[in-house]
């Protein structure tokens, strides 16, 4: 299954919301005019595009129509995909590699949100492009936490570097950037504390540990993606903007679009946080992360 129908596929429930509203609102060959702008700019809301987002690109169809770029409502679809797609330029959704040695990733993101599988699926994606990849079991507070990453590792065949549950953070990235710069690694992806982004002592734990890497691997962390959770919607920008406080998050991993009726998410957390969404997960299986495709993605939730 190609990345368009795995898109078409998990964003199915999201596709119904926007699409009933859609053909209600825009049927072949009505005009346009002020009403038909505020009913569609209703249905983008609900489908968790955002406030901020719906209002620019609503903005966006207006200034097109006022111009006569557009004139009936079959075009307005086509025009907010090609402004959605602009949002997201190919350099800003691939992964950022370090010049040489060891490229570090570190991966936040609360308990729940689908961090410890996505990391695996990340693990794969990248061994299966020929890079040796090793993880870190940083996330050693949470019950199982260590566990559960190990019987990834085991099972994706990679290395881990772990210590025992409640062992100091930093203590195992420390020792991960070791391993990584002995065993000659391409890539290092740092498992942190499943924590809450309102508990401060346990962000300053994350900050603490990207000092870690800081120091030992030149440049490092290369990237600091955040595993948010497609299914709650604009709490996800919320968590997404406390943990921009504390670390320099460079993207996004956006987890369980498959079972979400809010994939219009993608768009909200562009627009209100500037942070490019990378990765979408699209099922529970190791194979089942894919490289974020504003044109697949759009494509598919304005399918018919």
């Amino acid at each position: 299954m190609g990345l368009f129908d795995k898109l078409k596929k998990g964003l199915a429930k999201t596709r119904d919301k926007i699409g009933a509203g859609f053909r209600s609102i825009l049927p072949f060959g009505k005009k346009i005019d002020d009403a038909v702008l505020s009913e569609l700019e209703d249905t983008m809301l609900v489908s968790d595009i955002g406030p901020t987002a719906t209002a620019d690109l609503i903005d966006s169809v207006r200034t097109a129509w006022k111009k006569g770029k557009i004139t009936e409502t079959q075009h307005i679809v086509e025009h907010l995909k090609s402004v959605i797609v602009e949002k997201w330029p190919e350099g800003d959704r691939k992964l950022n590699y370090a010049p040489q040695g060891p490229t570090v990733i570190l991966v936040a993101g609360i308990n729940g949100s689908g961090k410890t599988t996505s990391i695996a699926k990340l693990a794969k994606l990248l061994s299966n492009e020929g890079k040796k990849v090793i993880v870190a079991a940083a996330d050693t507070y949470r019950a199982a936490a260590v566990e559960q990453l190990t019987v990834w590792a085991e099972r994706i065949g990679v290395q881990i570097v772990k210590h025992k549950q409640g062992a100091d953070p930093g203590a195992v990235a420390y020792d991960a950037c070791e391993a990584a710069l002995a065993r000659n690694a391409d890539v290092l992806i740092v498992d942190t504390a499943g924590r809450l982004h309102t508990q401060d002592n346990l962000m300053r734990e994350l900050s603490k540990i990207q000092k870690v890497v800081q120091k030992k691997i030149e440049g490092a962390p290369h990237e600091v993606l955040l595993v948010l959770d497609a299914t709650i919607g604009q709490n996800a920008i919320l968590q997404a903007s406390h943990f921009s406080e504390h670390v320099n998050v460079s993207g996004i991993v956006l987890s369980k679009l498959d079972g979400s009726a809010k994939g219009g998410i993608v768009i909200g957390i562009r627009d209100k946080l500037n942070v490019p969404v990378k990765f979408v997960g699209l099922g529970e299986t190791e194979n089942d992360l894919e490289p974020f495709d504003p044109q697949a993605y759009v494509d598919a939730m304005f399918a018919a």
